[in-house]
């Protein structure tokens, strides 16, 4: 993001990115606590400039996170010390999250013991090797391009994070990834173009056109 903050912590809306990704899970009335991985050096900042101030009181800890995202979620998993039969994993950076889709996700977790948002691929997506030769293209109307939330029964996502400690899985891209590794079957739930994920100044800036979109008649 070429910022001296983490971008969870840049301003949308008047808020810290992160507030705006946490009011979704407080006006979802299936969620019952939420959990707050953040880096060491800004657990502080976490509950002093955002939690409190902004009155998230489903917010039960912030915790500091490890040195690779699979790491965070782990701690994050393990700070519930078993108290919830059903964990939801979100990035912090896809705040245009909607009560909405959590409560689809957390419903499919009924029927399915993992779920995922995700949607459809709209392009072509090729498989390159290290030269950038194309040696794989894939059926497009197989390929789902995956989000988060991603939902997990307790015990099973717990489990896929121990055992990707214990023998080394390295650099999960996502937790489903893990969860399949297991064995464990993974539902796709159709999530919502606007879940995009903030990571460069141009999706900062979308982000703030999906929130404040200008009317049809300053369109160029």
């Amino acid at each position: 993001m070429k910022r001296h903050r983490a971008k969870q912590f840049l301003t949308l809306q008047d808020r810290p990115i992160l507030a705006v990704t946490l009011q979704a899970f407080e006006d979802c009335p299936d969620v019952d606590g939420v959990i707050v991985v953040a880096p060491a050096r800004d657990v502080a900042y976490c509950t002093e400039e955002i939690i409190a101030p902004f009155g998230f009181r489903k917010v039960r800890k912030v915790v500091a996170g490890g040195d690779r995202r699979q790491d965070s979620v782990r701690l994050g998993i393990e700070a519930t010390a078993g108290q919830y039969g059903r964990i939801v994993i979100h990035d912090g950076v896809r705040p245009l999250i909607t009560p909405e889709l959590l409560r689809r996700v957390i419903d499919a977790l009924s029927a399915y013991r993992a779920v995922i948002a995700a949607l459809p691929a709209r392009e072509t997506v090729k498989e390159i090797n290290p030269l950038g030769e194309v040696v794989r293209t894939y059926e497009r109307d197989r390929v789902w391009m995956a989000q988060t939330p991603q939902a997990f029964r307790y015990e099973d996502i717990l489990q896929a994070h121990q055992r990707a400690l214990d023998r080394g899985w390295q650099e999960a891209t996502d937790d489903a990834f893990l969860v399949e590794r297991c064995g464990i079957p993974v539902k796709v739930v159709e999530g919502l173009e606007r879940n995009i994920k903030i990571t460069t100044p141009f999706d900062l800036e979308m982000a703030r056109f999906l929130l404040n979109p200008p009317p049809p008649s300053e369109w160029t």
